[in-house]
């Protein structure tokens, strides 16, 4: 690492890209905000640096480490513009992907739900001859002949990257290693993966479409993270490039190009990162954040400070059994399309995006978004972007009426606070699945509204909820660069017993060795320091004949472990049962420890003074209220809603019934009632 304090950090959104940049000897902090450039995601990449560093008056040789979230891809995934892909699979299971699971999605109607074609189809799914036993045996050995055909079918179907993922692999990954071998050395140029590289685990629908989704985007992230690295050398940049992953921590491009599926959720998993930092400088340890950026939602539930990971996560259509933050994501943001269809109006999951956006950004847009409603509500200052950026509010009214309220018979006003309503209510479900569905009483908790959306509607959001106290992070806006900034590297490393059953200690510790062994090569890599060097055992285990496990910390101790899991399970679904206990997959969480970033005191404030007032439409009546420039507030200021705080990167709206006050660590936190 170079020898400087200085960080910056990254966050590439649907519609904005956030910057971050960091002195650690001062805790000194500068924020940018540039709309994202969907096309070439490295230009705003660098023009958001830029800004940082020419606010911060620094230059780009001076940074020390560069930290970046990305939706690279995320979104191939979710837009199906991946690489052409063929899957190498065992002779008899060239219909894995295609059988798939029985279930369907859940707000789906089953009676005319259609499942979607498969990333890859049964036309480039090719078989070798072998087999692995169950155990790890050798069944039938790998008649490399079958390898070669495979190889020339790929030539033949011009794929550009290729999966291997053999039956029972996870138990002895002997020949899958060899297929992958073979078939790089007969395809040069064209990316293969391998499972037991990916995910090795069991059930080989979930572990196949895994290996196959990290295939399809490899040769589309490599491409973006040779460009970014690029560039970083044409700004003479030589520190080191960090990417966000899924599972809340960052990893280096070596990782991210051999495994590239572990950044599909990596911005909401830093946005998660830095809410619990800024709770935490609150001495708040118990959380729901809910991440409201241009095109989506994302609401996570910390409890005592810590952020759960599961493998049951979904991107898209598509389960991803990566470990990943444990969060719901809905199609609800700033740029969600108000539609009105046989006198229904639907809000989202479609957004209008960076380009053209929302009809008061002034790029073309036509069609009424959540945006427009806030507009037309007086919700939003003039000027965004600390006043780079103007609000079209003619072209917001015209939006709103012209697609939601003429076709509704309904006022302006009346048609905008349906929009929100609409929205609210979409994100209130997700919200009580992460923890009404989850046996948590939502008030309980604090509401931490982020993105440049989120404060907008965090009030309304916790007043559904029946949440009493709301807190708005020091820069809502940009969190997940925050995030960033906060996040430690982190590797996970699963391995399935290749025999399930009755809970063995010795075979656990063998297994947990050599897992153990490969944490340690990866953080020696990532050079990490020693003393930095931590690992967590946990374990997924079940009752025998369940089809799902529960995450266990790991005791070593048979009688201790299966108390765990029994305790577990009878805290997750309010029973345990006299069965038998199976130790199923091992798994161990290597972290490597980066400094932490400091936590500046706010200084005191002089008393709250509005710097404009604004007319705003609420249901209750149109009132003037007060706008307070965030940067003129100072530790201890109280204010009453209603009013509207501005800053660069968000706008908070304060309804009527609630109360404000800066927190020491800038932090805004909101009371509902006395």
């Amino acid at each position: 690492m170079a020898d400087t304090s200085l960080a910056v950090a990254v966050d590439i959104g649907g519609t904005f890209t956030d910057i971050a940049l960091y002195d650690a000897k001062s805790g000194q902090i500068w924020r940018a905000k540039t709309p994202s450039v969907p096309a070439d995601p490295s230009q705003a990449f660098l023009a958001g640096v830029r800004l940082a560093l020419e606010d911060a008056g620094r230059a780009a040789p001076n940074l020390g480490r560069v930290l970046h979230g990305t939706t690279v891809a995320t979104n191939m995934i979710l837009e199906d513009k991946g690489a052409r892909t063929a899957l190498v699979t065992t002779a008899g299971f060239r219909h894995v992907l295609a059988i798939g699971r029985q279930d369907i999605p859940r707000r789906a109607n089953y009676l005319a739900w259609v499942k979607p074609p498969r990333p890859v189809p049964a036309s480039r799914v090719l078989e070798v001859k072998e087999r692995i036993g169950a155990g790890g045996t050798i069944v039938e050995a790998l008649d490399e002949a079958s390898v070669h055909a495979a190889a020339e079918a790929c030539r033949t179907l011009k794929v550009e990257a290729v999966a291997v993922c053999l039956l029972h692999s996870f138990a002895n990954p002997v020949h899958e290693r060899r297929v992958a071998e073979l078939l790089r050395a007969a395809l040069p140029g064209i990316a293969v993966t391998a499972s037991s590289d990916v995910l090795p685990v069991v059930r080989e629908y979930e572990r196949s479409l895994a290996t196959v989704l990290n295939a399809l985007v490899m040769p589309g992230v490599a491409t973006y993270v040779s460009r970014l690295e690029d560039r970083l050398a044409e700004e003479k940049v030589e520190a080191p490039l960090l990417y966000m992953q899924s599972n809340g921590g960052v990893a280096g491009g070596v990782t991210i190009r051999r495994a590239p599926a572990l950044t599909a959720l990596s911005g909401p998993a830093a946005g998660v990162v830095g809410a619990r930092e800024v709770a935490a400088a609150c001495g708040i340890k118990d959380i729901i954040t809910v991440d409201i950026g241009g095109t989506s939602a994302d609401i996570c539930l910390i409890k005592n400070g810590q952020i759960a990971l599961t493998q049951s996560g979904h991107v898209g259509d598509w389960p991803l059994p990566l470990p990943m933050v444990d969060m719901v994501t809905i199609g609800a943001g700033g740029g969600s399309i108000a539609k009105v269809a046989d006198g229904t109006l639907t809000v989202g999951p479609q957004s209008a995006g960076a380009d053209p956006g929302p009809a008061a950004y002034g790029r073309g847009g036509a069609q009424a978004t959540v945006t427009d409603a806030h507009v037309a509500l007086g919700h939003l200052p003039a000027r965004l972007l600390g006043g780079r950026m103007a609000l079209d509010t003619e072209a917001a009214a015209r939006a709103v009426d012209s697609n939601v309220a003429r076709p509704l018979g309904l006022g302006r006003e009346e048609a905008a606070r349906g929009m929100l309503a609409i929205l609210d209510n979409n994100m209130m479900g997700a919200l009580r699945i992460v923890s009404v569905e989850r046996g948590h009483d939502p008030r309980d908790f604090t509401l931490v509204p982020f993105g440049g959306a989120g404060p907008l509607h965090g009030c309304a959001l916790a007043e559904l909820l029946g949440i009493r106290r709301v807190l708005v992070p020091t820069a809502p806006g940009v969190l997940c660069a925050d995030g960033l900034l906060a996040a430690d590297l982190k590797a996970d490393f699963s391995r399935t017993l290749p025999r399930t059953g009755k809970v063995d200690i010795d075979v656990a510790r063998q297994v947990y060795a050599e897992l153990s062994q490969q944490a340690e090569d990866w953080l020696a890599k990532e050079q990490v320091a020693p003393a930095d060097r931590r690992q967590v055992r946990v374990a997924l285990m079940r009752y025998h004949g369940q089809g799902g496990e529960v995450l266990v910390d790991w005791v070593d101790d048979a009688a201790g472990i299966e108390a765990a899991f029994a305790a577990a399970h009878e805290s997750l679904y309010g029973f345990k049962l006299d069965s038998p206990i199976e130790l199923v997959t091992l798994r161990i969480e290597a972290t490597g420890r980066m400094p932490a970033p400091l936590r500046p005191v706010l200084p005191s404030g002089g008393g709250a003074k509005p710097h404009d007032r604004q007319t705003v439409h609420f249901a209750s009546g149109t009132i003037e209220v007060p706008l307070y420039d965030r940067a003129t507030l100072g530790a201890g200021d109280r204010f009453e809603g209603p009013a509207i705080v501005t800053q660069l990167d968000a706008t908070t709206l304060v309804r009527p019934g609630w109360s404000a006050e800066v927190h020491p660590s800038g932090a805004i936190l909101l009371s509902k009632g006395s």
